[in-house]
């Protein structure tokens, strides 16, 4: 088994909707439902529940308030028309990106687990041991 050691490759794998650690396993069941764990490695995707809120919530914000800054600073539509074409191509875009988003978010909430181990967190003793 090969395990990403390196915060580049376990975000990488998470864009790829793949397990942070091995980058083998499937992190989705479908389009948006997270699996429990890695069917290669193992790793637990999600310890607790509701412990990748505070990522989820980075990574939905931070592209939005980029384009409230475009829009701020001048690079935004001129007009009525070309407003509801931004307003409804930005959404396509961040509804069309929801799996990689939820992947890359899945991996931050794996990098934060490695960094800061908790003592009853499988994943992260398991990590520490190899």
């Amino acid at each position: 088994m090969t395990t990403s050691r390196g915060t580049w490759p376990a975000l990488r794998n998470g864009l790829r909707r793949r397990c942070p650690r091995c980058g083998e396993g499937r992190l989705l069941e479908g389009w948006m439902t997270v699996r429990d764990h890695c069917s290669h490695c193992g790793l637990v995707y999600e310890q607790h529940a509701g412990d990748t809120w505070a990522f989820w919530i980075v990574g939905d914000r931070i592209p939005l308030g980029i384009a409230i800054a475009a829009v701020y600073f001048g690079f935004g539509p001129k007009s009525w028309a070309y407003g509801s074409i931004f307003l409804v191509g930005f959404a396509l875009v961040m509804i069309a990106t929801i799996p990689q988003r939820l992947g890359f978010v899945l991996a931050l909430d794996y990098l934060s687990r490695r960094w800061w181990p908790d003592g009853e967190d499988p994943a992260t003793t398991s990590y520490l041991n190899n």
